[in-house]
């Protein structure tokens, strides 16, 4: 993984939204019955966060989903709790992150938030943002 990463710069890695390992598993794994949620329900909800992000860019131009947000526009709809703001500093400040990185975590974390139909992005969306941005933690 480090060989693969290492040919990766940190700039270019910084425009991407989401990077995770994923690790091997094993066939009993694969085989293993998983109470989950059904692909149905999972379209339903990607499709209301998409109904719900195209109210929210009606009237920008140009912008029809978070991934396309501007800074300003992260600014005004990712308003993010306490907590949030905490869990934002700590990942920031010990891992190093850039403002990009920054901003990449606050979009997914209202997508994230968009899927839980939430108004505003909570804690635990930013936590999971985090978790998609591994690569970020490998040096």
């Amino acid at each position: 993984m480090l060989r693969y990463r290492s040919k990766i710069s940190g700039p270019l890695l910084d425009r991407i939204d989401i990077h995770v390992e994923v690790p091997s598993i094993r066939y009993e794994e694969l085989r293993r019955k998983r109470d989950g949620e059904n692909s149905k329900s999972v379209r339903q909800r990607v499709k209301d966060a998409r109904t719900i992000q195209q109210k929210r860019f009606k009237d920008s131009q140009g912008v029809f989903a978070n991934s396309q947000m501007t800074p300003r526009q992260i600014r005004t709809f990712c308003d993010v709790d306490t907590e949030g703001h905490r869990i934002l500093e700590m990942v920031i400040n010990k891992l190093g992150m850039s403002a990009r990185a920054h901003d990449r975590i606050l979009k997914v974390a209202r997508t994230i938030a968009d899927l839980d139909n939430e108004k505003n992005v909570r804690s635990n969306h930013i936590a999971e943002a985090v978790q998609y941005r591994s690569l970020d933690r490998i040096t």
